[in-house]
């Protein structure tokens, strides 16, 4: 998993349960939660009670930490987008030219996606299933992702003598197609991914080459 939230113990449903649950932390919901979904199960199709029978408190104790299930679901959201930002980028970081950012980047994303990382599948389920809400929350961590990739790649290209038409349009196709095809992966078996990859990777660098000549004209 991207990152660790703590994982409490769950203990019979009664009244000494709710005793001992009464400081229970957001880590401790959010963790929760992520026990509930699965690869057929969206965060967007959780209740609160089942939240908070999962988590070994009474529902109106979840009330301490969340508002209500959306707000609890754009928390993961967010830390999903966190988590996978620090991993992806630190892959582009490697990189030493904008033909190895991308197949670092495109790798590091397939094996989190592999995982068995919940984080990541409730970003990738989200953007399409959850609610306005949701979507809205998926939506913002994508742009973070796209800025921080316009940033790297106009960098790249300039070390390689080159620059790019519209560096924000390219960094956002990248970034959307990418997620585009993780949610595809997690419907598909493993032993298609290394295809997967190189496709992946050589519709990018069409996306790169066709910015680098548009900015040449």
């Amino acid at each position: 998993m991207l990152v660790s939230v703590t994982q409490p113990s769950i203990a019979a449903d009664d009244d000494s349960t709710s005793a001992r649950k009464a400081a229970i932390s957001r880590d401790d919901l959010l963790a929760a939660a992520l026990r509930l979904i699965g690869p057929h199960r969206s965060v967007s199709s959780l209740s609160l009670r089942e939240v908070a029978r999962e988590a070994g408190i009474a529902p109106n104790s979840f009330y301490r930490q969340f508002r209500d299930i959306d707000e609890l679901a754009v928390a993961l959201i967010d830390l999903a987008g966190q988590s996978l930002r620090k991993i992806v980028g630190a892959a582009r970081r490697r990189a030493a030219t904008s033909h190895s950012i991308v197949r670092d980047s495109v790798t590091a994303f397939m094996e989190q996606v592999r995982a068995d990382d919940k984080l990541l599948h409730v970003l990738l389920r989200e953007g399409t299933v959850g609610s306005h809400a949701f979507q809205q929350a998926v939506d913002r961590e994508l742009t973070f992702f796209e800025e921080e990739l316009r940033i790297d790649l106009v960098r790249l290209s300039a070390a390689e003598g080159a620059t790019l038409r519209d560096p924000a349009l390219v960094a956002k196709a990248i970034t959307r197609l990418v997620f585009a095809m993780g949610a595809t992966a997690m419907d598909s078996p493993p032993e298609k991914d290394a295809e997967l990859i190189r496709q992946l990777s050589q519709m990018v660098r069409m996306i790169l080459a066709g910015a680098q000549a548009m900015a040449r004209e």
